[in-house]
């Protein structure tokens, strides 16, 4: 039987693959590996030819194999294939540790790199190899063999551990649900959430309506519900997910998982001699030390706190004054910012959703991303998918293709939460001179179409489609052709959120809402009051969401920062203690906030979520020159295209920023651009 995780096609057979195909894939693949490795490290004078290309090779079929796996974990997830996702993942941590700890072959790379003709590498190629080499050191290949044990015994258990937390909340996430049958219950919500609720009940086989904890069902109880204690429940359910509070209270309670997160990447950072985690995960990013990373982040609380407590001052104040309650709390905090933001600017988000039709909006970026880098952008309706809400296009230049990706737009149960970009191919050229095209993963979850009804989308989710596609254009647009450094891969990891923050400014701009509002029944523009109002309210309650994303960053590095062996850090009390420090709205006591917090004990940004805030701020200054020469300017947007998109990893981001920006970033393009100055604080 043909395994189509083992063929080589530039599109992943979608309709073939099932999950026994998985496992043996991988096994396949990690034998063939293991034996050419051993090969290739024994070479007496290796050069690029013979090591660092061969060694792109395999490691492209496993990751070839692996992305789409582990996509299907995330969209499609079920008990068999979750079965076979961490059984892979075990083996591929373990393989892994294996190869960034094989002495041979980094002696083998040390060599390529003292080679007397090593300058006459291309830049990229010159970049990968000091990245491997760092990664060999960072693998821990310099330990003691008893050291080397220990630190794949600590991977191993790692992996184990971010995957069990991931499903903790998936689980608790998808198993909670709020039946209502009486409409009135619903109050204030508006027509398109109660549709929602509908149809979730439909799907449950239930009469009346459904509320979730996806993002679509959620968010409009918390918005718009006029029924105060129906707030509470659902707000109460959400924060305590995966913990000992809640409805279901230490049934998938990640907080033993959380402590033994912690506790293992402390020993990792520590046997690679590192004082802590935090430490270990500056050695590959921009920032150059915890001091400048806390700097950078008090730097933005100090400017930032003082207008978030006038924010949330006149906030009280409104509710008092308008509904003359006094006991303002985290539940209550979305609905009355969603009447003061209406009584003030006149618009919701809801006034705007019929002018955000889906089959509007994709093809309104697509024209964004056409203008500014000179592509075309095609779908594909024949090409397989895993499941009917995903599409498939191709982006082209001068009629040649030169990437392809899918789009998955909707919740879904089975699927996780969130929004996010992935590679599924990437763009390098093998020692037959074949290039391989980018193939890229992008994922949202959207409100689904209801009863043949457009599924209309809020701002913040336009601006989330254009955030993974921002992703998607690094991933796809690069020229480089040497895997490690193609597209996002070698890219710093607090600088890889400046291209799909960077794109976010177009969700903004009258000349580009052009191109992508226009009413989902009549097909008229969006209309001036309208627009004049959106800009207007752009940066209601910046200050608050401003320290809302702080402490979330505070909160983790300094977690990582400050954790000791003797004394362990507690997760709910590092959080409450940054929260004291930070936030202007007080949670309440059964908040359990960390035991959900997935991008950091699930995700990669383990002391590195202040990356969304320092990439924001080389975000928003590389958007001031587009400012400066008009959002549309063809040069401009080609020089981002070759300073930025098209060079991948293949230099230091610093180096690239200055190349397009002309100096270093500067942090007040993000305050001016956020509203937050001296003045207005």
């Amino acid at each position: 039987m043909n395994n189509p995780l083992l063929t080589d096609d530039l599109l992943p057979k979608f309709g073939h693959i099932r999950t026994e195909h998985m496992e043996t894939a991988i096994d396949q693949i990690l034998s063939e590996n293991r034996m050419k490795i051993q090969a290739l490290a024994g070479q007496e004078n290796p050069t690029w030819e013979t090591l660092a290309q061969p060694m792109q090779a395999l490691e492209d079929k496993l990751s070839n194999a692996w992305s789409v796996i582990s996509h299907l974990n995330g969209v499609m997830n079920n008990d068999d294939l979750r079965k076979f996702y961490k059984n892979c993942l075990e083996k591929l941590t373990e393989y892994s540790t294996e190869v960034s700890q094989n002495a041979a072959l980094c002696e083998a790379y040390k060599k390529l790199a003292g080679r007397d003709d090593f300058q006459t590498l291309s830049e990229a190629q010159r970049k990968s190899i000091d990245n491997i080499l760092r990664d060999f050191r960072l693998g821990g290949v310099d330990l003691p063999e008893d050291k080397k044990k220990r630190y794949a015994e600590l991977s191993r258990e790692l992996a184990e551990l971010s995957n069990k937390f991931s499903d903790n909340v998936l689980d608790a996430t998808q198993h909670w649900f709020k039946h209502i049958t009486d409409v009135d219950e619903l109050s204030g919500l508006p027509e398109t959430a109660i549709e929602g609720a509908k149809q979730a009940a439909r799907q449950k086989e239930l009469d009346g309506y459904v509320i979730t904890l996806d993002f679509p069902s959620f968010y409009p109880v918390m918005t718009y519900g006029d029924n105060r204690s129906l707030r509470r429940e659902v707000y109460e359910a959400f924060v305590t997910r995966a913990s000992d509070q809640g409805p279901d209270a230490a049934t998938w309670d990640n907080t033993p998982v959380m402590a033994e997160i912690l506790k293992r990447r402390h020993a990792l950072a520590q046997l690679l001699g590192f004082g802590n985690y935090a430490e270990r995960s500056l050695a590959t990013k921009m920032a150059r030390s915890v001091d400048e990373v806390m700097e950078f982040l008090n730097q933005l609380a100090a400017k930032s706190k003082p207008q978030a407590e006038r924010e949330f001052a006149e906030l009280k104040a409104f509710v008092k004054d308008e509904y003359g309650q006094e006991d303002l709390q985290a539940w209550d905090v979305g609905y009355y910012s969603e009447k003061l933001r209406q009584k003030r600017y006149d618009i919701s988000p809801e006034t705007l959703r019929p002018w955000f039709p889906v089959d509007k909006v994709v093809p309104g970026l697509f024209r964004v991303a056409e203008k500014l880098f000179g592509v075309q952008i095609e779908a594909h309706p024949e090409v397989e998918t895993w499941h009917d809400d995903a599409q498939a296009y191709c982006i082209s230049r001068h009629g040649e293709p030169i990437a392809w990706f899918y789009l998955d737009l909707y919740a879904r149960q089975g699927k996780r939460g969130g929004a996010w970009m992935a590679d599924c191919r990437v763009r390098w050229r093998d020692l037959r001179g074949k290039l391989q095209l980018p193939v890229a993963f992008l994922t949202c979850n959207f409100t689904p179409p209801v009863d043949g009804k457009p599924s209309l989308l809020t701002h913040d989710e336009v601006t989330t489609l254009f955030h993974e596609f921002g992703h998607g254009l690094h991933h796809m647009l690069t020229q480089v052709e040497v895997m490690d450094v193609s597209g996002i891969n070698g890219v710093a990891w607090d600088a890889v959120e400046l291209p799909s923050q960077f794109l976010e400014n177009w969700c903004w701009n009258p000349e580009s809402l052009a191109l992508i509002a226009s009413h989902h029944d009549t097909g008229e523009p969006l209309p001036e009051d309208l627009l004049q109002k959106l800009l207007a309210a752009k940066n209601f309650q910046s200050g608050m969401a401003m320290v809302r994303q702080l402490e979330f960053s505070l909160f983790d590095f300094r977690l990582h920062a400050e954790f000791s062996e003797q004394a362990p850090t507690n997760p709910l009390d590092m959080h409450r203690t940054v929260r004291e420090g930070i936030a202007v709205v007080q949670a309440p006591d059964f908040n359990r906030f960390p035991n959900a917090f997935s991008h950091i004990f699930a995700g990669g940004y383990a002391a590195g979520y202040y990356s969304y805030k320092w990439a924001e701020v080389l975000a928003a200054d590389a958007f001031s020159l587009f400012e400066e020469n008009g959002i549309f300017d063809q040069e401009t947007g080609k020089a981002f295209l070759h300073h930025i998109l098209e060079k991948g990893g293949s230099q230091e981001p610093m180096a690239l920023f200055k190349a397009f920006r002309g100096r270093e970033p500067e942090v007040d393009a993000l305050l001016k651009q956020t509203g937050i100055t001296d003045e207005a604080a």
